[in-house]
């Protein structure tokens, strides 16, 4: 039977991430990355805004204020290292309406806590910035920008495999057996059924990740937590960008979500998006009653949106450990600490900032690991 040092379930952004990791920290490891779709990071980590975000609005000390503001830095260079297109162009998180302000100055507040500078800019200052946007006021953060998602998990993929990593996709888990050391995991391929002996066993799959885990025989299943899928829709919007910087509104109190806001792609495209719509499973299927209520959103700051140049674009499912109207969870990394197998480490309820953070996460599990 077969030998990996570790294996790594999932390959989405996460996945890839902890495998380029890896292969960097231990050379001569042998690693296997799983992925049961024909091709990476094709759902959560392909179907999101591809912001890189500043680390404003996350608690202090918590794992998501520390990992994206090391995965921010981590990431853009990555993008100028290894030629993976971005623009740093900077986001407005904007008050429409002046009792709005106040709620300005916490995240203002809540943001230096995490060392992050954002500049309170006036009314003025923000026509100036965005002549379209209604504004009373606004924050500018200067680090907020845009990626290539899918050419940056290309890249990912390409330095772990150069490194050593075995990829194989159409390959389904089905359960984990836990041995005095490391684990036998079963796998299902396209060639029928296929069992190997690894190390430690990494679940970075997403959406499945509580799934999967329940098919670790040492796992209690008290300890995994009970995910609550949020589909976000996306509206793509024809013609000349009618903004050159990423537009936030002023997230609303107990929403799941920072509000419907602007993003730009790398060709200038802009996108709408996402709301926040709790659903029973997983579920991409387009809900057409939700046009009207991103008119409704976008027009509180973009008074010039046209209907007519608003076509849907695509679906993303945030797998969040939190329901409607609950305090954002952070996200939970599982290791033998919370659940008493050595070897094992889970990914629980990685949804925004996982994108930008993926770099400082990776290392987060690298050391994990190495604690073993």
């Amino acid at each position: 039977m077969e030998n990996f040092d570790h294996c790594i379930i999932g390959a989405g952004v996460i996945g890839l991430a902890i495998a380029y990791k890896l292969s960097q920290r231990f050379p001569h490891a042998k690693i296997l990355l799983i992925e049961s779709h024909n091709q990476f990071g094709s759902e959560t980590s392909s179907r999101n805004s591809e912001v890189i975000h500043g680390g404003v609005y996350y608690p202090e000390k918590s794992l998501k204020a520390e990992l994206c503001l090391k995965g921010n830095k981590q990431l853009y260079r990555f993008c100028q290292q290894y030629s993976v297109p971005y623009k740093r162009l900077g986001k407005l998180i904007i008050a429409t309406h002046n009792n709005d302000i106040a709620q300005l100055e916490n995240i203002q507040s809540n943001a230096l806590k995490n060392n992050v500078i954002l500049t309170l800019i006036n009314q003025r200052e923000c026509r100036k910035l965005e002549p379209r946007i209604r504004a009373k006021a606004a924050l500018y953060s200067a680090n907020t920008g845009i990626i290539d998602s899918h050419q940056y998990m290309q890249t990912l993929l390409t330095l772990a495999q150069q490194q050593g990593v075995l990829y194989s996709q159409n390959t389904r888990f089905l359960a984990a057996e836990k041995k005095l050391k490391g684990f036998k995991v079963r796998v299902e391929t396209s060639d029928g059924e296929f069992s190997f002996i690894c190390q430690s066993l990494i679940n970075s799959a997403g959406l499945h990740s509580p799934t999967l885990a329940k098919n670790i025989d040492a796992m209690d299943e008290l300890t995994l937590p009970q995910y609550h899928y949020c589909r976000g829709h996306y509206f793509s919007y024809q013609g000349k960008a009618p903004f050159s910087h990423l537009i936030y509104p002023t997230p609303n109190k107990n929403t799941s979500g920072l509000g419907i806001h602007a993003t730009l792609d790398l060709s200038g495209q802009v996108r709408f998006g996402p709301d926040t719509q709790f659903i029973d499973s997983i579920d991409y299927a387009w809900d057409e009653e939700r046009k009207n209520d991103f008119l409704q959103a976008i027009q509180q700051y973009y008074p010039g949106v046209s209907a007519s140049k608003l076509v849907p674009s695509y679906c993303g499912i945030r797998p969040k450990l939190t329901g409607p109207d609950e305090t954002p969870a952070d996200f939970l990394i599982q290791y033998s600490q919370q659940h008493n197998i050595s070897g094992l480490i889970n990914l629980f309820g990685i949804e925004s900032p996982g994108l930008t953070a993926s770099l400082a996460i990776s290392d987060y599990v690298v050391e994990l690991i190495t604690q073993v």
